[in-house]
């Protein structure tokens, strides 16, 4: 979406002043509105937001003593305490700017001014002014965020702290982000926090599986389609860029489309238009993209077989997340997070877990990563007795401990541990895992679905 212009608000009672003013900061590209009085400064701050507000002290003839603007200064606090105020004062009244800058002012501006201190100290606030709005409203959304379920991030290892400093500067802006990492390590969980961020929080956050998706659907789905367009398209559909918009869309394993679906989400992603299939009418969308995948996107441009102009596109900034086996300080905690979410969904008593049952879960090697343990922790509530999740009610066993007999086990169970070890042994690449064990990507990331790795 295009910025919006910076908007000031310059006060002062001299006209000469204020036109100076104007000219100036209007050649710079800024937004500029003036008042006269401390009732036109507050009648402005009550009706629009402003970047920041210029202000001289005096506005009744032969004053200098500045109680106007001190007054003003605590009238302002009480109605935009964010809002960077920056104060004229002349070479005789420096002690006055001193203490309007204990009443709530940012900065002072000697008069006469120096064009270049004045611009520098001007944007300077209004930075710092729009950096503290932006933490106000992520707090306030992060509030929301977990009234409405939201997981919560739960990460404290030195691994997770360069991707979580990334989020929050990405977060607030509308930036592409592609989020990489094996399957199962949190992808969607960073989606939904980067779009909870944004000021597009309150639009739609709309998730497509693209590995899910056959090739005769994908433009149904991604971009709609009108009634009678092929043979089971009984009435007009809206597609999810449609949906989103205003929003953000979720494309989850990017890396799955195929050239020919690539090509035409990149036209979408390149022009913001698309139109229904079925349709000649162009509708414009206004969405922000996240995706995801845990194929080593660089390897399939090398390969031929992701399109480079689409991977520039979806990469404004890319957030590796680590495996879980890079951030073990992190088991403990997210078991205890996930322990606390199952025993409330299944209303048991259980509230801990055994010191026996932790180092399992430290030892194990977690080839499906926090997903894995999430079900991990799920299955064993379900099977504790008692307070404790024991070693038993987990069913892990670490490498090299025992083995269970495949002949013993079902179908099911035998696809399972033949997936996790394969997953194991690539260290969790799903596309290697998937070669050796003789299945598409798209087959494999659908049996992960299946068995809740």
């Amino acid at each position: 979406m295009p910025s919006l212009p910076t908007r000031l608000l310059v006060a002062d009672d001299d006209p000469a002043v204020l036109e100076a003013l104007r000219l100036l900061l209007k050649g710079e590209g800024y937004q500029v509105e003036t008042a006269t009085s401390p009732g036109g400064v507050l009648s402005a701050v009550e009706a629009r937001d402003f970047d920041a507000l210029l202000m001289d002290m005096n506005y009744t003839r032969d004053t200098t003593g500045g109680v106007e603007g001190l007054d003003l200064l605590s009238r302002l606090q009480t109605l935009d305490a964010t809002l960077p105020v920056l104060v004229m004062t002349a070479w005789g009244s420096i002690e006055g700017a001193v203490e309007a800058m204990r009443r709530g002012a940012r900065d002072y501006i000697e008069k006469p001014w120096d064009n270049a201190r004045l611009l520098q100290q001007l944007r300077t606030q209004i930075e710092l002014g729009r950096a503290i709005r932006t933490s106000q409203r992520l707090e306030s959304e992060n509030r929301t965020l977990r009234r409405d379920g939201t997981p919560e991030l739960v990460a404290t290892s030195a691994a997770m702290q360069p991707v979580l400093r990334l989020m929050e500067r990405v977060g607030p802006s509308d930036a592409n982000a592609l989020i990489t990492g094996e399957h199962g390590t949190g992808k969607e969980v960073v989606a939904r926090w980067l779009h909870a961020a944004s000021a597009r929080a309150g639009r739609p956050l709309v998730t497509v599986n693209l590995s899910g998706l056959a090739e005769g659907v994908f433009e149904s789905e991604l971009f709609g389609h009108m009634r009678g367009s092929f043979t089971d398209a009984k009435t007009d559909r809206v597609g999810r860029f449609e949906l989103a918009d205003g929003g953000t869309l979720f494309l989850d394993e990017i890396a799955n489309l195929s050239l020919s679906q690539q090509s035409k989400l990149l036209r979408v992603l390149q022009t913001g238009e698309l139109e229904r299939v079925g349709s000649s009418k162009t509708r414009r969308v206004d969405v922000r993209v996240l995706s995801a995948t845990n194929a080593d996107v660089a390897a399939e441009v090398a390969a031929g077989r992701f399109r480079e102009d689409l991977l520039f596109r979806i990469n404004t900034i890319e957030l590796r997340l680590p495996p879980l086996r890079e951030r073990r300080e992190d088991i403990p905690l997210l078991a205890m997070h996930f322990l606390g979410d199952y025993a409330a969904r299944y209303r048991k008593p259980t509230a801990k877990i055994h010191p026996d049952a932790m180092r399992t879960l430290l030892a194990y090697g977690w080839p499906g990563n926090v997903r894995e343990l999430a079900h991990a922790i799920e299955r064993a509530v379900l099977l504790a007795e008692g307070d404790a999740v024991r070693p038993a009610d987990l069913n892990l066993r670490p490498p090299g401990e025992g083995s269970t007999r495949l002949e013993d086990l079902s179908l099911e169970e035998v696809e399972r541990v033949l997936i996790q070890k394969a997953l194991a042994r690539f260290e969790g690449n799903v596309s290697a895992a998937a070669k050796a064990l003789g299945l598409s990507r798209s087959a494999l990331y659908r049996r992960l679905q299946r068995h809740s790795l």
